[in-house]
């Protein structure tokens, strides 16, 4: 069993920067593919990054590639967002999740584990 526990989220403006945190309890999360998604008002929920449980294996989707970046410290259980050059598009609320994997899914529904979210809003 994971519990998941989002913050960092806020009010920024486009072009500034953001970290989320996701802590994890439970002294297995070193066994878990980690992965941040987001959904906006009336969008279905999407990927947006992914990390292998090692830290060595990264995936991206193609519209935060090179804006963001995603990162973990299994000694911590957290995984970290790092978003650079935020956009108005990128409002959402974002949700860390947890598979228990071999390899990176970007399907919401392969998720095991989810954390309450936390809201990002980017003003033009």
């Amino acid at each position: 069993q994971v519990q998941l526990v989002e913050s960092g989220g806020g009010l920024v403006q486009a072009g500034g920067s953001l970290r989320l945190s996701c802590a994890a309890s439970g002294r297995t999360f070193r066994s878990y593919v980690m992965a941040w998604f987001r959904q906006a008002p009336g969008k279905e929920r999407e990927f947006v990054a992914g990390i292998s449980w090692s830290g060595t294996k990264t995936y991206y989707a193609d519209s935060v590639k090179d804006r963001f970046t995603i990162s973990r410290d299994n000694a911590k259980n957290t995984v970290y967002l790092q978003m650079n050059s935020l956009k108005p598009e990128d409002t959402a609320v974002y949700y860390c999740a947890a598979d228990y994997a071999l390899g990176i899914k970007s399907d919401y529904e392969e998720y095991d584990y989810w954390g309450q979210g936390t809201q990002v809003t980017v003003s033009s």
